[in-house]
């Protein structure tokens, strides 16, 4: 199976299973993806999903052999099979739970676009990023979106025009990360940040994520407003009372 799957306490992990070929992303790949997305969507028990690669590396982007046949397909074709990815992306801001990607070992490509299309991303102090399309005579089209928004138009360019990889230090710095952790306790600090999240109020999580995301293009006025309904929704939810209560009476 190209994707592994596993629901342990709340928290669905989806496992990149193609190590011979670094994890990359091919349309089966891609598919198996929107699928567990689908199903962390409407199964009540998923609180958390996390992303992460079989292997030695998390993901090496878009499957070259598979990349290299789209040469001989129509434009229309490879429209379509580019947003396939690209709505992946949407997807994952979309689903109302928080989505980890768990990153060691090389993120490039799509594979960085995979990893920072991500609400959280977790790297080990080993892992690299990169957007090399452009080495390769392709253009990084599918990420560009996520990247400018994250690290400005200077540093994106530079990032795609000139290939380079950037370490775990360099990626948390440009902001394409959330934390770097030591190698040597990266999975017990992984999982308690995890686990924080699955215990986490389900519907408070879901308004923050999705009010964060909202926020984009919004003027200050707009975001405040938006802040308030938001807040207000907050309010009327079951969670909200039980959570308040509960503090009180400590």
């Amino acid at each position: 199976m190209t994707l592994l799957t596993a629901l342990t306490e709340g928290v669905l992990t989806l496992t990149l299973n193609r190590p011979e070929k670094r994890n990359a992303l091919d349309s089966a790949l891609i598919e198996a993806l929107h699928q567990a997305l689908d199903r962390a969507d409407l199964d009540a028990a998923v609180r958390v999903v996390v992303v992460r690669g079989a292997g030695r590396d998390f993901c090496a982007g878009a499957d070259l052999e598979e990349l290299l046949d789209s040469a001989l397909r129509t434009m229309e074709d490879n429209e379509r099979a580019a947003l396939r990815l690209g709505r992946l992306f949407v997807r994952m801001r979309e689903l109302p739970k928080p989505v980890v990607a768990l990153v060691q070992g090389r993120a490039l490509a799509g594979g960085a676009g995979l990893a920072t299309g991500c609400d959280l991303v977790l790297a080990c102090e080993t892992a690299q990023f990169g957007y090399p399309e452009i080495q390769r005579g392709f253009v990084p089209a599918m990420v560009m979106t996520m990247l400018r928004r994250l690290v400005g138009e200077r540093r994106a360019f530079d990032l795609v025009a000139t290939g380079r990889l950037l370490t775990a230090e360099e990626a948390l710095e440009h902001g394409l990360v959330s934390r770097v952790i030591p190698e040597t306790v990266f999975e017990s600090a992984a999982a308690a940040v995890i686990a924080g999240l699955a215990y986490s109020s389900a519907s408070a999580l879901a308004l923050t994520k999705r009010l964060l995301y909202e926020l984009d293009g919004q003027s200050f006025s707009e975001g405040i407003a938006l802040g308030a309904r938001v807040n207000a929704l907050a309010r009327a939810h079951p969670e909200f009372r039980t959570a308040i209560s509960a503090f009180l009476k400590k």
